[in-house]
């Protein structure tokens, strides 16, 4: 059985929920990382791509209608190459690449680009129909994160806890402190600003560029979410001497992770591009997970044709 590589991959920066990436719709967010892909591989003949695989979780707004095919449309791929956008929820991104993963090492693909990209800043409103002729009753559901048009039935069989309530769940059933998930989060936040502050990150980021109302434009190249660490030291320290007045939620972290508006494919805003060969010479570069404003995607070709330019 052959090995599924990735070659190359390119990310966009993480934004903050109506942050810097919330102007840009979702499907040109995730056209980022596709097009720099194709921009570092200059050699790559990308009409012989197998498929285009992106996972996306709203598909809502204008990430409807196979957000995959449209990315790489504007992206500029030939018109022949055929996309499909998934959705595991969370998990879409990582669904993407292992169906693509999966395929070349069956033999049913030989070079693909895996990815996804999410945009909740730009997640849209939605109602439904009237259940009767002349009803005069209407409901309207947020579709930037959790349930809508709940199946009763589902309900009263699972429930439909949100993240957030599951997450306090998860905190009482395995006896998960707040002291514990502060700590956890300001490391992470620490972790991430010296990633930053070391150049490790921009080696894998491709910056966006906002247009603006009046024609100036604004380059997006740098995570937002990172706090600066004193500011995230200060909050953790004032959290932990006011534990006692808030017990009534016990997941809140000091340091939450940010609700992120725009990713793309394997190269999405924040976004990443990867391309995966199949070769059991060829190095295995670790994909990393985006969670923001984001795109990423994977590319899978045989090593010993695969041609960088």
């Amino acid at each position: 059985m052959s090995e599924a590589f990735i070659c190359d991959a390119v990310r966009t920066p993480f934004g903050r929920y109506g942050g810097a990436l919330s102007s840009m719709r979702t499907d040109d967010l995730g056209a980022v990382p596709l097009a720099e892909l194709m921009r570092r591989n200059a050699g790559v003949d990308w009409a012989a791509l197998d498929d285009v695989i992106y996972g996306c979780a709203n598909q809502a707004g204008e990430d409807n209608r196979n957000v995959a095919r449209m990315a790489l449309l504007l992206a500029g791929f030939p018109v022949e190459v055929s996309a499909a956008t998934v959705n595991r929820l969370c998990g879409s991104g990582m669904e993407a690449v292992g169906q693509l993963a999966r395929a070349i090492r069956a033999g049913e693909a030989q070079i693909g680009i895996a990815g996804g990209v999410e945009s909740m800043s730009r997640a849209p409103f939605v109602m439904p129909k009237a259940d009767s002729a002349f009803s005069r009753a209407n409901a309207v559901y947020d579709t930037t994160i959790g349930w809508r048009f709940v199946n009763p039935k589902m309900k009263a069989m699972h429930g439909v806890d949100q993240m957030p309530e599951t997450a306090e769940n998860v905190a009482a059933d395995y006896k998960v402190s707040r002291a514990d998930q502060d700590a956890f989060a300001l490391r992470s936040q620490q972790r991430a600003l010296a990633a930053q502050a070391s150049g490790a990150l921009a080696e894998e980021i491709v910056a966006v560029t906002i247009a603006a109302k009046k024609g100036d434009t604004t380059l997006v190249a740098k995570d937002e979410h990172p706090r600066e660490t004193r500011r995230v030291t200060q909050r953790w320290s004032q959290r932990t001497s006011t534990r006692a007045r808030r017990r009534s939620s016990n997941s809140q972290s000091s340091s939450p992770s940010s609700r992120n508006p725009e990713p793309s494919p394997p190269a999405m805003p924040r976004g990443s591009t990867t391309a995966a060969a199949r070769s059991s010479s060829h190095p295995n570069r670790r994909r990393r997970r985006t969670a923001s404003p984001r795109a990423r995607a994977s590319l899978a070709w045989p090593r010993q044709a695969w041609p960088r330019g």
